[in-house]
């Protein structure tokens, strides 16, 4: 039976996790890193045509690595994947990584957006960055909205960044009969609109010319109003963490069946345009129902991906939701 949002309603309710930002607001860009230092069992999911990533071969089924130590999420476009290296560094002068004969090798799997469309595009976090985001990292509450990765983020850009509507990074948790938690972390820089599940309202994207509320990017598609391919690329891409115990194969189906949240808040989503990357991370030794597990995840990533809008506020002259007359709410 689900029960109501863990204690901080947050990724960081999950025993073992840490979250750092490095946030740059005079580029608008930054990285997240996901701590999961004791080693997590991964899996990931990715959709639409345009995914930017690193070591998600690694994390699927059949690879010899068995455990991930951080997930980083950034901005920069592939740029951004330097962030990964920063990890890396963090948790080597640590003693934290894969033994090899040579010694340790820390598995840090990432993904990007593109942000480059606001801001400068010439900055983009790289190995410093990521550093000072582990360095940052706690098991406190994680800050939402425009810092690390969502610095950045946008939504509803089928009409260009003129009228598009400033996203961010969002977090939720549930928490499960028998102490299991189930929580996400997401960044939202999605081609098409936030939307709420509950009543299919528009909260976020393309704005209308008058000022007033959102347009629907799935209405504008069909009545032939976006010409051409979009400029900016888009992408949601997150991470969802329990601390049940879990094999690789179990963590894959659960990274997808973590996509259904995004289905259900953003539309259109997995198009062309997008390239949503969703990871998996578990460490723990609870035990829960599989489909249990993909309805807690589902659940949280959407709720994740309202909070990414709803705590967004506007940035280098991009509106945010709550900026917007007749936009936004919880």
């Amino acid at each position: 039976m689900l029960l109501s949002c863990a204690v901080q309603n947050c990724i960081t309710d999950v025993p073992g996790i840490k979250v750092g930002h490095y946030t740059d607001m005079e580029a608008v860009t930054g990285c997240t890193v996901v701590l999961c230092e004791p080693g997590a069992v991964p899996g990931v999911d990715v959709s639409g045509a345009a995914p930017g990533s690193r070591e998600t071969e690694v994390v699927r089924p059949g690879s010899s690595v068995e455990r991930v130590h951080a997930v980083v999420l950034s901005g920069g476009s592939a740029y951004g994947l330097d962030a990964a290296g920063g990890a890396m560094r963090y948790l080597e002068e640590r003693g934290v990584g894969f033994q090899t004969r040579a010694g340790l090798v820390p598995i840090v799997p990432a993904a990007i957006i593109y942000d480059l469309g606001i801001g400068s595009s010439k900055v983009r976090p790289g190995v410093r960055e990521g550093y000072q985001a582990c360095l940052a990292a706690g098991e406190g509450k994680v800050e939402e909205g425009c810092a690390g990765a969502g610095t950045g983020a946008v939504v509803g850009k089928c009409l260009g960044m003129e009228r598009a509507t400033k996203s961010g990074l969002g977090t939720a948790s549930q928490q499960l009969d028998g102490g299991v938690v189930v929580a996400a972390l997401m960044v939202v820089n999605a081609f098409g609109d936030v939307i709420d599940p509950r009543t299919g309202q528009v909260i976020a994207g393309p704005r209308n010319a008058e000022g007033d509320g959102f347009l629907s990017t799935s209405g504008l598609l069909k009545a032939g109003r976006v010409a051409g391919r979009p400029s900016s690329p888009n992408t949601v891409i997150g991470v969802v963490a329990s601390n049940v115990r879990l094999g690789k194969e179990q963590a894959g189906r659960l990274a997808r069946a973590a996509q259904v949240g995004i289905a259900r808040s953003i539309d259109p989503c997995g198009t062309e345009y997008d390239g949503d990357v969703v990871f998996w991370l578990s460490m723990g030794e609870k035990s829960c129902d599989m489909s249990l597990l993909g309805l807690a995840a589902a659940e949280v990533v959407s709720a994740a991906v309202l909070r990414a809008v709803v705590q967004a506020r506007t940035t280098a002259g991009m509106p945010a939701a709550g900026d917007v007359v007749g936009g936004g709410g919880e």
